[in-house]
């Protein structure tokens, strides 16, 4: 029971690492605000920690709308009465529309800004005052390695709000500390997603871990784990870091 008492809005929670997250929130004894554009896969999340006896709230929304945020963080805390943790989980990855400067269009540019950069200040805004309400709190922000690195297969708009968000997060931790605010960045390799399943074939996934030190791609429980000690008590004197989740990709 590591979040008990513990209420958590996690957006993009209706598959992949936000879901692992919410079911493993909720297994530690948080209230969990399950926000997500897709109504089914979000109501699949609430179901499923339903009937493990944890609580969850369903929200539908699109972490690009200001309102929607807004609305799924009121929502929450008059359900739960408070809230304590922000995990703004929600991305998208297009690899077939997001490429290089001088490929990618402005529209398909401002659409991967919008969800991956709008989407956690949008979070913030409206979730930190309800933090200070309730005497401190963590927000967790979601990287990536490409914020580290370069790659030959740019994807330069999601690279770039990546990259902000590491900006973001430190700047945060600055401003809030004082309120018992803590605010971290967790960097995912190559984790075998619903998100990545369209770009990854059986071929591609051995020849990406033979690569790696730990020679397996991550699953969605190694970020939920990682986002578990953020949220909670025990990662109390960790603020404005940086947490990589690689399985040694950044260290060859």
């Amino acid at each position: 029971m590591r979040l008990k008492n513990k209420v958590a809005i996690i957006t993009g929670a209706g598959m992949g690492m936000g879901r692992e997250a919410a079911l493993l929130f909720a297994a530690e004894g948080a209230k969990v605000v399950v926000f997500d554009l897709n109504k089914k896969a979000a109501q699949e999340t609430c179901s499923i920690i339903a009937k493990a006896g944890g609580k969850a709230l369903c929200v539908v929304g699109d972490v690009s709308k200001e309102a929607d945020v807004k609305k799924a963080i009121k929502k929450g805390v008059k359900e739960f009465g408070a809230m304590h943790i922000l995990y703004a989980n929600a991305g998208v990855l297009w690899k077939d529309r997001d490429r290089s400067v001088i490929e990618t269009t402005e529209e398909n540019w401002d659409i991967v800004q919008a969800i991956n950069l709008k989407g956690p200040f949008f979070l913030t805004k409206h979730g930190i005052p309800e933090l200070q309400k309730s005497g401190g709190g963590s927000i967790i922000l979601v990287g990536s390695i490409s914020a580290l690195v370069g790659f030959t297969l740019a994807q330069d708009s999601y690279t770039c709000a990546k990259g902000a968000l590491i900006s973001l997060c430190k700047s945060l931790a600055v401003q809030f500390g004082p309120d018992n605010i803590r605010c971290n960045i967790i960097h995912p390799g190559m984790i075998d997603t619903p998100l990545q399943a369209p770009y990854l074939n059986d071929e591609k996934k051995a020849a990406i871990a033979e690569c790696l030190p730990m020679k397996r791609l991550g699953v969605a429980r190694d970020i939920a784990n990682a986002a578990l000690f953020l949220a909670s008590d025990e990662s109390s004197f960790m603020t404005g870091a940086e947490m990589i989740v690689d399985g040694g990709f950044i260290a060859t």
